[in-house]
């Protein structure tokens, strides 16, 4: 029997020269790939309120934030003080525990270096899903936040 190579934990400390604000693209996955888990209004609400909560209380900063149905895409910032790995284990925890979804163990993070990678991962995460056949247009998928302004023809 053939043995599969074993995961290892990404590391998720962001160095001392990475200044306070500097922009992360996050991917957060489910257990259950295939199924929707977050695509759901009250699960968008538990998720969106906690951001809300950590955007109040300054453990992070959203630029954007998608929920497909099993995974999620944000564009965050940190505070110097608050660790990266600590904040979103703390939000997944408490949406898992609120909302009842099974998160996969970590996440993805790669910072963004510059304002032209921003909107390029800006870009794609709106895009996230027409490319998947959801919807026609990023405007009308209802899991963004903040969510962008409509227009009347929507």
């Amino acid at each position: 029997m053939v043995s599969l190579p074993q995961r290892t934990r990404l590391v998720h400390t962001t160095p001392p020269w990475v200044g306070s604000g500097e922009i992360f693209f996050i991917t957060i996955c489910c257990v259950e790939r295939k199924t929707n888990q977050l695509a759901l209004p009250p699960t968008f609400q538990v998720m969106t309120g906690a951001l809300e909560h950590y955007v109040r209380a300054e453990k992070f900063w959203v630029h954007l934030f998608l929920a497909m149905p099993d995974h999620l895409h944000a564009l965050m910032a940190f505070p110097e003080n608050q660790r990266m790995d600590k904040v979103l284990r703390d939000w997944k925890r408490f949406v898992a525990k609120q909302a009842k979804v099974a998160w996969q163990d970590g996440f993805f993070d790669h910072r963004l270096r510059n304002d032209e990678a921003l909107e390029e991962k800006a870009h794609y995460v709106r895009m996230n899903p027409v490319r998947a056949g959801l919807v026609a247009t990023p405007e009308r998928w209802d899991y963004t936040w903040p969510q962008p302004a409509v227009s009347p023809a929507r």
